[in-house]
């Protein structure tokens, strides 16, 4: 399946269907980030209820420390 992430084609392993699945695979689970799927602004309790369909655009925002 072929996504828009980041504002990037990138085309996603079979196995990952949902958006936890999609952080996982970018060692993203335990960061700090927020997920926009289609528009639409993910709430973090359903990551991993939340599927991932061919032509999705997603874009993760991942919050970094600093002074």
């Amino acid at each position: 399946m072929v996504v828009t992430l980041n504002g990037k084609k990138v085309e996603l392993a079979e196995e990952i269907r949902t958006i936890r699945a999609l952080l996982a695979s970018y060692q993203l689970q335990e960061k700090i980030v927020v997920v926009e799927q289609n528009g639409d602004i993910i709430d973090r309790t359903r990551y991993e209820e939340s599927p991932i369909a061919d032509g999705d655009r997603i874009e993760i925002v991942h919050f970094v420390g600093g002074g």
